[in-house]
Parts: C-alpha cells; sequence; structure tokens
C-alpha cells in the first residue's frame, strides 16, 4: 500500500501505556526468577489448545507445528512453492495421480529414531481415523479410499469380500440394518443404480439376494424376515455414497437371536473395528511403504496442489513409538501426556524445552534435525498473551521481536515505519451463522444481517490497515478465479468508487427491511429474537462486533448482545454450534479456491454452521475430479455463487497482513498465507542491516533494531561468510 510521507530519521513510536503499568519486562519473569532471554520471541496471541499436528486448526497452534514438526515438503519462505523437507525428492506418474516420495536418507527424530515412510503411513492412518477426530482430515480425502476409511462406522460388522461389502447395524429390539459401504459403492461406475428386490415381510434365507448394484446381485449372509425397506431407493450409487452409513441404508431385518453373533463368530461377518484395523487401509487406502525411504501415495484423481498439502501442518507426522509407549505407561491419560515437553518426539527444526500455560512455550533448536546446519536461532519462545495492548507494548519496548496484530488505533502511526508493511494475504474475516436455530434457518434473514453491515467503515475506522470490504468469501488473487460477490448495491458501487458504493449500501438497507418483512419480522410481523454476537477475546474483535450490532439495532430495529469467550471456549462454542453468529476467519492453507470452499460442504468438520446444499457439495465434489483447469474454475464460481446467495456466512473483509517484525531479522518474508517458517530466520550484523537499510525506501522511518550486534548466523551462513 502508499506509505505516507515521514522523515527518514523520526523519533521512536512511543510505547502505549498499560493500564495498572504493566512493566513490559514484567512477562520475563516466572515463580519471582528471570528467565534466561530467549534468541528470538514472537507472541503467538493464545494458548495453543494441542501440540498434536493431526487435531490442530488453529493458526496460533500451526506457528508452533511448523517449528516443531515438519512434512514431506516445506514451503518457500516468500513463494509458498512447495520445497524437499523430509522427502529429498519424488515423481509423479504420467496420469498424475501416484506420488512416490522418498525419504532423505539420515533424516532423525529427537529420540535417536530414523525418520521413515512407515512413519508417514502410521501417521496418515491415524489422521484419517475417525477416533482421531481431525479436523482436517477432509485434507487428504484426496487419496484414493481415504475418504470411505474416515467414514467407516466402527460399531457396524461388514461383509468381507469388496464386490459385496454389505454392513450389518444391530438397532433397538433385535432389529438389523443393512446397506452398502462407501468402497462398495464407489467402486467402478457411480451412477450406477441400486435396487432393492425385496419386500417387507418376504422371508430370506442366509445368501439370498436383497439388491442389485448396476445390475449385479448383492448377497446378504444373514437369513430373516424382511421389516422395512428403504423407500427413497432406487437411487445412484454416488447418491447413497453421501450418506452410505446413514440415510442410504437398504433393508431392515428381522433375525433370530444370536444370528449376528453366529455370523460374527463364524467369519461371514467382521467387525467394524477388526475390518478396519486389518484389511481396510492396507487394501483400499493408496498410502504404503514401499520400504523404509519409499513412500508411495496413490490419488483419487489428479490434485494440482497436493503437493501444497503435504507441506500444511496436519499432515506432519508423529513418532510412533513415542505414543504408543505413552498410551502403555499412562492408559487413562496418554493422549495429553505424550505431548508434554518431557516426553514429545519431533522431528522439526526445533524441540520443547518447556511449557508454562498461559505465559510461554520455550523451543530449543533440535540438534537431530537434518538441515540443523542451516538453523540460526537456538532458542525461541511463543508467548500466549491476548491483549494487544501488553503485546503492543512488549514489541515497542524490544522485550517481543515479532507480533501479527497491533493495536488497530496506532496502526496509521505505524505505517511509516521500516517494520511495518502490510500485504494483502489468503484471509478472509466473516461470521458464520447457526442455521439451525431459527430465524436464521430463513435466508432472508441471513440477507437482511448481510446486507446491512458497514464493511468499509470497518476497514476504515477499524482495521486501518488496507483491508479490503468483502461481499465474496474467496479472496482476490487467486489465479484463473472470478470474483463472485453476494447481491449487494454498495458491492456494486465499489467498481465506481467510494460514494458511489455508500450510496448503494443505502439501497441494501431498503432491501434488508423488505427481506425481514417477507420473512414475517418487523412493523405488522413478529419481533426477532435477541441476536447474540460471539467472538474470541480480542480488542479488533470487540469493535467489529459493536460496529455490527449498532448497525443492526440501528437500521432493523433489533436487539443485539455481544458474547467475548477466550480461544478453547470459543472454539468449543463454534464446533457445539451453540451460537447465533460467530466471528471467524480463514487463512488460505494454499493458493486455490478449493481450501476456502470445500469447508461448507454438508457436515464439513470445519463448517459449523448446520448449513449443506446438495448442488453445492456435488460441484465441491466435480472440481476436485476435474483435470481441466477452466472447467474447475467455473464449478467453483457457480458453488461459490451458491454459498453468497444462502449466505449460512456473512462476509466481512479481506486481510491484509499486520506484522511488526524488528528489522534486524533475516529470512522473514511476507506472503499471501502470511505463513512464517523459524528455520530461515537468523539476526543481521550491522553491516548487513545498514545494507538492507540503504537498499529500502528513503520514506520509511528507521526504528531502534534490537539484537547482537554482530549478528547470529546458521553454521553455514558462518562458513559462507568466513569465505
Amino acid at each position: 500500500m502508499t506509505r505516507s510521507s515521514a522523515s527518514h530519521r523520526a523519533p521512536r513510536l512511543a510505547a502505549v501505556t498499560l493500564l495498572g503499568g504493566l512493566l513490559a519486562g514484567a512477562l520475563s519473569m516466572a515463580g519471582g526468577a528471570r528467565l534466561e532471554r530467549a534468541d528470538f520471541t514472537f507472541n503467538n496471541g493464545t494458548e495453543v489448545t494441542t501440540l498434536d499436528p493431526a487435531t490442530v486448526s488453529g493458526v496460533p497452534e500451526g506457528r508452533i507445528i511448523r517449528a516443531l514438526f515438519e512434512g514431506l515438503c516445506v514451503k518457500h519462505p516468500s513463494t509458498i512453492e512447495a520445497l524437499p523437507g523430509a522427502a529429498d525428492r519424488w515423481s509423479l506418474s504420467e496420469d498424475r495421480t501416484v506420488y512416490t516420495f522418498h525419504i532423505r536418507e539420515g533424516a532423525r527424530w529427537s529420540n535417536g529414531d530414523p525418520l521413515t515412510a512407515h512413519d508417514f503411513v502410521f501417521s496418515w492412518e491415524r489422521f484419517l481415523n475417525p477416533l482421531t477426530a481431525a479436523e482436517y482430515a477432509y485434507q487428504l480425502w484426496y487419496v484414493a479410499g481415504a475418504r470411505e476409511y474416515t467414514h467407516l462406522v466402527d460399531d457396524f460388522a461388514y461383509q468381507g469380500e469388496w464386490d459385496q461389502n454389505l454392513w450389518v447395524e444391530e438397532r433397538d429390539g433385535g432389529r438389523l440394518r443393512i446397506g452398502c459401504s462407501g468402497y462398495l459403492l464407489t467402486d467402478g461406475d457411480r451412477e450406477r443404480q441400486v435396487v432393492v428386490t425385496v419386500r417387507e415381510g418376504d422371508e430370506l434365507a442366509g445368501g439370498a439376494t436383497i439388491a442389485t448394484l448396476g445390475g449385479a446381485p448383492l448377497r446378504l449372509s444373514l437369513g430373516g424376515r424382511v421389516i422395512a425397506v428403504n423407500a427413497s431407493l432406487p437411487a445412484a450409487a454416488s447418491t447413497l455414497a453421501r450418506d452410505a452409513y446413514g440415510e442410504g441404508w437398504l433393508i431392515e431385518l428381522e433375525a433370530s437371536p444370536g444370528a449376528l453373533a453366529g455370523a460374527l463368530e463364524h467369519g461371514d461377518l467382521i467387525p467394524g473395528a477388526d475390518f478396519r484395523a486389518e484389511r481396510v487401509f492396507s487394501e483400499r487406502v493408496g498410502i504404503r511403504a514401499l520400504d523404509a525411504q519409499t513412500l508411495e501415495v496413490r490419488l483419487a484423481s489428479p490434485t494440482p496442489y497436493f503437493l501444497q498439502l503435504v507441506a500444511f501442518y496436519p499432515l506432519f507426522p508423529v513418532n510412533r513409538r513415542n505414543l504408543e509407549e505413552a498410551r502403555a505407561r499412562w492408559p487413562g491419560s496418554w493422549e495429553l501426556r505424550w505431548m508434554r515437553p518431557e516426553n514429545i518426539v519431533t522431528n522439526g527444526p526445533y524441540t520443547v524445552e518447556f511449557r508454562r500455560v498461559n505465559d510461554r512455550i520455550r523451543m530449543v533448536k533440535n540438534p537431530d534435525y537434518w538441515d540443523a546446519e542451516n538453523v540460526a536461532i537456538e532458542t525461541m519462545d511463543a508467548l500466549a498473551i491476548d491483549h494487544l495492548g501488553t503485546s503492543i507494548n512488549l514489541y515497542l519496548t524490544g522485550e517481543v521481536d515479532w507480533i501479527d496484530r497491533p493495536i488497530t488505533s496506532i496502526i496509521p502511526r505505524l505505517l511509516p515505519r521500516e517494520d511495518f508493511n502490510p500485504a494483502p494475504y489468503l484471509g478472509s474475516y466473516f461470521y458464520r451463522v447457526n442455521v439451525e436455530r431459527p430465524p436464521f434457518d430463513d435466508p432472508r434473514v441471513r440477507k437482511a444481517l448481510a446486507l446491512t453491515i458497514e464493511r468499509r467503515a470497518i476497514c476504515l475506522s477499524i482495521t486501518k490497515a488496507g483491508e479490503e470490504p468483502a461481499w465474496a468469501f474467496t479472496p482476490p488473487g487467486l489465479p484463473g478465479y472470478r470474483k463472485v460477490e453476494m447481491a449487494s448495491q454498495a458491492a456494486r458501487g465499489m467498481a465506481a468508487g467510494p460514494q458511489a458504493s455508500d450510496a448503494g449500501f443505502a439501497q441494501d438497507v431498503d432491501r434488508a427491511r423488505e427481506l425481514l418483512a417477507e420473512a414475517g419480522f418487523g412493523p405488522g410481523g413478529a419481533t426477532l429474537p435477541t441476536i447474540e454476537i460471539h467472538y474470541n477475546t480480542d480488542e479488533t474483535h470487540k469493535d467489529v462486533a459493536e460496529v455490527i450490532a449498532d448497525g443492526w439495532k440501528k437500521r432493523l430495529g433489533l436487539n443485539v448482545k455481544l458474547l467475548n469467550q477466550e480461544w478453547k471456549v470459543y472454539l468449543d462454542t463454534q464446533k457445539t454450534r451453540t451460537f447465533d453468529v460467530s466471528r471467524s476467519a480463514w487463512i488460505g492453507d494454499y493458493a486455490d479456491p478449493n481450501t476456502f470452499l470445500d469447508m461448507f460442504v454438508t457436515d464439513g468438520e470445519n463448517n459449523r454452521t448446520g448449513w449443506g446444499n446438495l448442488r453445492y457439495d456435488e460441484l465441491i465434489a466435480a472440481a476436485a475430479l476435474e483435470s481441466d483447469p477452466a472447467r474447475r474454475m467455473e464449478l467453483f464460481v457457480e458453488a461459490e455463487a451458491i454459498l453468497m446467495d444462502e449466505l449460512p456466512i456473512l462476509p466481512i473483509y479481506f486481510y491484509v497482513t499486520r506484522n511488526l517484525v524488528n528489522p534486524r531479522l533475516g529470512g522473514f518474508h511476507e506472503n499471501v498465507i502470511d505463513d512464517h517458517f523459524p528455520k530461515h530466520w537468523y539476526w543481521m550484523d550491522d553491516e548487513e542491516l545498514a545494507a538492507k537499510r540503504a537498499a529500502q525506501p528513503a520514506e520509511w522511518r528507521e526504528v531502534p533494531a534490537r539484537g547482537p550486534s554482530e549478528g547470529r548466523y546458521s553454521p553455514v551462513q558462518q562458513r559462507e561468510r568466513a569465505q
């Protein structure tokens, strides 16, 4: 963005005075004893919920995971291109569906174990297994058989032959419900018709045909009397596959007492947990270790961003021995104990030295990391401070070297500084709406709320760093993708300038009132219940919520209250959908519309709205299979048009980065996903810092650069500099 004119040598911005006279150095104290300062300190903004790569979903957790673990690939710090990580090379088949990764020789875990392809098989099976409850499991569903593996129900029993892979569920009163497994329905032509060939009252012998799939008989090993047939059949296999273990059932059977137990005992049926453990992953999921150093991954269809996915922290490996020893030692609490500093085993550039809840995580350089010779920072602290005033004070007084969210009120004063360089990135700020709660189940109500959000005022008066008002969910800047916006006169007016947008907003308000009246609310109709805006602790979120609440009160006559929750509680509230409207944000995991749009498929782990749309689901599924890039983008455009018409989310603005970074820090780059990688960081010496400053724009204001004047370089850098 354009910087305001400023003297090159203007005085340093004063630290913000904090209520209560907080001494910035006090947070370096614990138990009355001052900690030795880490080489690098950053504020992570909150206490992290977990250090388990498989179960994280938040940005704060991701920062720590990237320091502790490493995937097959890593991301280039500025271009985000996938680079070799735990794998030093890979190949792709001609049909672009089979990746072969070669694990680098000499890569080791922090406990000395060699890193092998088997670690990724173990970790990815755990990631896909529903017992892990991984919110990002869907990111690995591009692998052949992976989606079906996650959806498999362990409480059911299964016929073992893949072409007869029926499931049996024991229900109340001894009733047995039977259906087709996801694997049976997705093998071959997915438009094959499933036709039930029995009727209520039929008496079946074991081995009788109960249905056909594409004309081929499906035989059930159990006998009994048919007491119910699914009235929604026949249907295409692809339709049943969407809910194969629920609404996609075929028949219900009344069997003789002990029939199910007998079938299990004789091997005609296999218990679900045994079926999963002994057969399914090894036979049907496209992940296998060819040997200790070679991992083969077979995709369901070409996935152009798959290397970006394997560089994404939920797909990082965990040490099998670490987890299994913890499970044996602490059967009732191992799922937490394996992550304690004294127990956790990592394969990334850092390990955990100690953790003080609601204070900091101290990380130290991992000497067993394969690329330790290129790591310069020996010790690093991640602070858990959610108060922006405290955070900015610690930065401005030199106690912290990087923060990502300064107080918005001082952003105009930060813009001239050399250490503050906002840049667009793939982030969307929005509100989720719980569509399962009346009146939010009515899209007209949701549209009225969306139309009366003063987006330009929020960006100009609250965020202030150049954020762009959003009437769409997917941020701009994705190659080949065109913006899809909700119906709004303010949005249309933006192209003509601020005045046209403001005039359009007035029309939007009129339309919002009409929509509420159509929904039966307002003058002469019912009174809308009080709306609660839910957000996590943060002054900016509070300010945004207050502006939106005030607008809804003034323009629509609504009663609105605010609910602020600490991060962990806030996440639980979202996951359980115990909210009306909830502050949300989504940062792209890779540069593709899919990273934004696939989260809102029906019952998606990160959907958290209760919304679903069959056509939307079909479009996202079709895009995953589409090989033509232009056609694939049009499928996403159509999907987002549905999302912006039904509005289970209310888009507000697109992010820009807000990093305040010590100017002495090298290796830190702005990028489109605002991910940053500590293995690349180092301290510049005075000479390098002076050269950097000589090359930057003359109007940038220099600020004090804390850190060693002689710099702190990696062993490789030191040797290069010596030459």
